[in-house]
């Protein structure tokens, strides 16, 4: 039996989302520092990965950093959501870019989704039976008990167009959900700042999950949990738990792990995680797969795993 380890690509990936197309799988994810734009890769199997470059053309302007990229196929056109913006976060907004091939070159369409919002990262589309396009997204709240980063969804007029009616998916809820304390944000100091972010949807028997990455990304409070929901525009409901429900840190061995995708296997009979996990010694955010079950409890994951593992079929 054809087995892996984790994790199954040595070079820093961050933020990885993959593309199942044409018998192949594609991988998007985020670089290291502004010397670079989007990498990828693209695999058969989903654990020997072929890098391929940079996949987006710079946009050009004062930009430090693109973040978090996701592509969806549609009328024979590949659209790739990402951010782009400051190293640290400022100035993120969510742009999209477009290619006829999945390896790229990916040009962007000169346009920014969601102008009026001063922060906004993490885009996740998710097309629903009935040919709907929605797009997931993260995005700054400054009310409430916990201020800070939060998912929200709207529906996609067109691959470039939003709608401008979002909702609110989820929203921190946990003290595990904690980014910084004492941190200077937008001209002010708040004393907590949360984060809840990542999105991916999966429809599984009539609901619909929304996972996603809760946490500061550098610290071992960093994991991965789910909402639920009936439709995609809610309402979305959080399972009650202490962390999170899917993956998080194990000590001295994966720290951080998040920002999940999810894809079938080669066979499409099972479901595989695809995330990032710091090393031990939290040099590189690297990418790794672990199974996703659907259990009667929710969706689980045995990960984030180092030993050896039955391969994807």
């Amino acid at each position: 039996m054809a087995t892996y380890v984790n994790p199954v690509y040595e070079a820093y990936f961050a933020d990885p989302f993959v593309l199942r197309h044409g018998g192949r799988f594609w991988a998007y994810g985020s670089a290291p520092d502004a010397s670079r734009t989007v990498p990828a890769l693209v695999s058969d199997d989903l654990v020997n990965w072929t890098p391929l470059g940079d996949v987006l053309e710079p946009v050009g302007g004062d930009v430090d950093g693109y973040w978090a990229p996701e592509v969806a196929y549609e009328n024979e056109r590949f659209y790739m959501y990402y951010s782009a913006g400051g190293a640290d976060g400022e100035g993120h907004q969510l742009r999209v870019a477009v290619a006829d091939d999945p390896g790229g070159p990916f040009r962007d369409s000169g346009g920014i989704l969601d102008p009026d919002d001063p922060f906004t990262i993490d885009a996740h589309p998710f097309l629903d039976d009935d040919g709907t396009w929605y797009l997931f997204y993260a995005r700054d709240f400054l009310d409430g008990d916990r201020p800070g980063t939060g998912v929200v969804v709207d529906v996609l007029r067109d691959m470039t167009t939003l709608a401008h009616d979002r909702r609110t998916v989820v929203r921190a809820f946990a003290d595990w959900n904690l980014f910084l304390a004492n941190r200077d944000w937008y001209g002010r100091r708040w004393d907590a700042w949360y984060t809840i972010e990542g999105p991916f949807v999966r429809k599984r028997d009539g609901r619909y999950y929304c996972f996603f990455s809760g946490g500061a990304w550098r610290e071992q409070n960093y994991g991965v949990s789910y909402a639920v929901a009936d439709h995609p525009l809610g309402p979305w409901r959080v399972p009650d738990t202490d962390g999170p429900l899917v993956l998080r840190t194990v000590p001295e061995r994966v720290l951080g792990p998040g920002h999940a995708s999810i894809v079938a296997s080669p066979s499409g009979d099972r479901d595989w995680l695809v995330y990032h996990g710091w090393d031990p010694g939290a040099t590189a955010r690297l990418m790794r797969i672990d199974q996703l079950r659907w259990t009667d409890e929710g969706p689980r994951c045995d990960g984030p795993s180092t030993e050896p593992r039955p391969a994807p079929v």
